[in-house]
C-alpha cells in the first residue's frame, strides 16, 4: 500500500510540473558537442579501489569550452560483479551566455551501486547513483556568492554485445542513463536529463580500452519549457589497473 502512494504521489509532481511547464511555449536548444574523457580504477587490493575520472566537453562540436570535470572516490568490492564507492567532484562550467568570461564552479558527492552480469555472451552493467550538488549561481557575468542545491539519482543500464569471435574486434555497446532531482529550487524539472549512447568498445591491451560513438543528451532546463538536445560525439577511455600482486 506504502509503494502505491509513493507512486501516485511521484505521478502527481510530474503531472504538475508538466501542467505549469506548458503555460509557454517548449523551445529547444539543437547544438553539436564533442565529449572526452579518461575513467581510472586502481585496485589497491581484492577489495579496494581508487577512482579517478577525467572529463571535458566542448559545444558546437569542439569549438567553444562546455565543461571541464573532474571525479574521484573509493570503491569496495562486495562481490566480484558488485561494487559500492563514494566520492568528491568539481565541474567547471563554462557561460552560454554572449560575451560572458565567468566559470560556474559545482561541487559535488556522489555515492553509488554498480552490478556486472552476464546473459549468455552479453554483458550488462547496471548503475545506480545519487548526487548532492552545489551549483555556484552567476549574475551578470559575477559571482552571486549563492549556490543552487540539487539532489540528483541517476540509473545507467550498459549493454555490451559481442560482434565477432576474435575479442581483438570491437563489440557493440548500447546505454541509457536516466537523471531525476529534488530540492527546493527544483520546481519544473524533476526531471533533468537522459542521455542515450550508442557505439563500439575496443580493447587496446590488458589495462586499456576505449568506447567511441553517438550520444543524443536531452536536457530539461530550470524554466521547465527550454530543453537542451545535444547531438554529441563520445570518447571514453578506461584504464584498469592494480597496485597489488592480487588477482
Amino acid at each position: 500500500m506504502k509503494k502505491i502512494v509513493v507512486l501516485g504521489v511521484i505521478i502527481f509532481s510530474f503531472s504538475v510540473h508538466a501542467l505549469v511547464a506548458q503555460t509557454k511555449t517548449k523551445e529547444i536548444n539543437h547544438q553539436s558537442q564533442s565529449w572526452v574523457s579518461i575513467n581510472s580504477t586502481i585496485h589497491l587490493s581484492n577489495k579496494w579501489s581508487i577512482l579517478a575520472d577525467l572529463h571535458m566537453r566542448r559545444n558546437y562540436f569542439a569549438a567553444d569550452p562546455g565543461f571541464y570535470f573532474i571525479r574521484t572516490g573509493m570503491a569496495y568490492n562486495i562481490t566480484h560483479d558488485f561494487f559500492i564507492a563514494a566520492g568528491y567532484a568539481h565541474m567547471w562550467v563554462a557561460p552560454t551566455t554572449p560575451g560572458w568570461k565567468t566559470y560556474s564552479n559545482e561541487n559535488r558527492v556522489y555515492q553509488q551501486l554498480q552490478y556486472h552480469s552476464k546473459w549468455g555472451k552479453v554483458e550488462l552493467t547496471q548503475r545506480l547513483r545519487n548526487e548532492q550538488r552545489w551549483q555556484q549561481k552567476i549574475v551578470n557575468d559575477k559571482y552571486s556568492g549563492q549556490n543552487r542545491f540539487t539532489n540528483r539519482i541517476r540509473y545507467l543500464l550498459s549493454v555490451n554485445i559481442p560482434l565477432f569471435k576474435n575479442q581483438k574486434l570491437p563489440s557493440l555497446v548500447l546505454a541509457d542513463e536516466l537523471h531525476i532531482q529534488f530540492g527546493k529550487e527544483v520546481v519544473y524539472n524533476t526531471f533533468d536529463q537522459n542521455r542515450y549512447f550508442i557505439g563500439i568498445k575496443q580493447n587496446i591491451n590488458h589495462h586499456l580500452s576505449f568506447d567511441m560513438g553517438y550520444m543524443k543528451l536531452y536536457q530539461q532546463k530550470y524554466t521547465g519549457y527550454q530543453y537542451d538536445s545535444n547531438d554529441t560525439f563520445r570518447l571514453f577511455f578506461y584504464y584498469n589497473g592494480t597496485l597489488t600482486k592480487h588477482k
